[in-house]
């Protein structure tokens, strides 16, 4: 366990048990968040997310934004997905012999 103490070093919390997946998940960014910040403050807020974890006070979704504010390149938030634009295969067709109507035509 971790004191508030600033003068001992803070020290990563080791987990023995990972079976539950999820858990496990949740483990693994926390540890690579650990890795990613050297500065003891950091650790310490860290741990304190971790142990909230365990103690279930805090769920998934949460723990993940609270160590997402801590991960690689400073990405604060969720940047949200790309839009992918698609097309009926019917439209693709129509624009296709257009397109190579014009090919045809141009020379």
């Amino acid at each position: 366990m971790v004191d508030d103490n600033p003068s001992e070093k803070v020290t990563k919390i080791l987990i023995d048990d990972l079976s539950d997946f999820k858990f496990n998940a949740a483990y693994l960014a926390y540890s690579k968040a650990w890795v990613e910040n050297l500065e003891e403050k950091v650790r310490l807020e860290l741990n304190k997310i971790m142990q909230s974890l365990i103690k279930n006070k805090r769920d998934y979704s949460t723990f993940y934004y609270e160590i997402n504010k801590y991960g690689e390149d400073g990405l604060n938030e969720y940047s949200g997905r790309e839009r992918i634009r698609g097309q009926k295969k019917r439209a693709w067709r129509k624009n296709e012999a257009k397109r190579r109507r014009i090919l045809r035509h141009k020379k």
